[in-house]
């Protein structure tokens, strides 16, 4: 009859003959060692683990972090906007900096807030900004703000802000104010004296001054230049113009009206 095989070694019994070669102690010392080198294991096991999860981390921060930025972050304490260097064949993102030398106080003042825009228009709101186009310190900065005036059922139309978030403080009288989102859907309230409002980035929005006396509005933008496009304007006093026949399909009207409505916008 064969002799029976001899029993298969534990784990424990592998481990403490892998240890007894690899470190050339006897099999007791080894056990001792148990703690130890399992201790090891599990910790290196959590670094690989760890390692990984920062690398996939630092991914989805350098993945979102465009759409967290407004205007890029300033690399100085000031760089007040060169005006006269837009004269040259050179253009930038912005503007170049003055030299510090010729920098004062005036470049970081202005009054134009102060006094109300001429609301004798055909919309009834005159839209005063105070950006970096009017306040050279303002650049490399990333915020600007605006004055709003509205006469009675005066109307700030349908637009956007290309480059910023809006945020409006009522300072006289109420509005009823709106944007749409990317789904189509209006959200709108009225705003009384003392009330804020925000606009996202980029969505169409309006304010409409809804009493029979004047109403003023300030806003602030997280950026140095947040530009306008007014939705009407735009699209009718384009130059060279939008096509006709485009407009009148997208508007789904005939194009002697779509000539009508340019003839309300000229090209500047």
């Amino acid at each position: 009859m064969p002799a029976p095989l001899p029993p298969r070694p534990h784990t424990n019994a592998a481990n403490h003959k892998q240890l007894t070669i690899s470190t050339g102690l006897p099999t007791a010392h080894t056990k001792l060692l148990e703690p130890i080198t399992s201790w090891v294991h599990i910790h290196l096991t959590m670094a690989k683990l760890s390692t990984f999860l920062l690398a996939a981390f630092a991914v989805l921060l350098a993945l979102a972090a465009p759409s967290l930025a407004g205007d890029p972050d300033m690399l100085q304490d000031i760089c007040v906007a060169d005006y006269k260097s837009l004269q040259g064949p050179l253009r930038l993102n912005g503007f170049p900096c003055k030299r510090p030398e010729n920098v004062t106080a005036n470049d970081f003042s202005t009054n134009v807030l102060a006094s109300p825009g001429n609301t004798g228009n055909a919309v009834g709101s005159a839209v005063t900004a105070a950006n970096v186009e009017k306040l050279p310190g303002l650049n490399t900065l990333g915020v600007s703000m605006s004055r709003i005036d509205f006469a009675p059922w005066g109307v700030n139309p349908p637009h956007t802000h290309p480059r910023a978030t809006e945020m409006i403080l009522v300072v006289e009288g109420s509005l009823d104010v709106g944007f749409i989102t990317t789904a189509n859907k209006l959200v709108a309230r009225t705003v009384c004296k003392g009330e804020a409002f925000v606009f996202p980035r980029g969505l169409v929005h309006y304010q409409r001054n809804n009493a029979n006396s004047p109403a003023v509005v300030i806003s602030a933008f997280n950026s140095q230049l947040p530009g306008t496009q007014s939705v009407a304007e735009t699209l009718f006093g384009a130059s060279p113009a939008v096509p006709s026949d485009v407009l009148a399909r997208a508007f789904q009207i005939d194009g002697g009206l779509v000539e009508g409505i340019k003839s309300k916008f000229p090209p500047k």
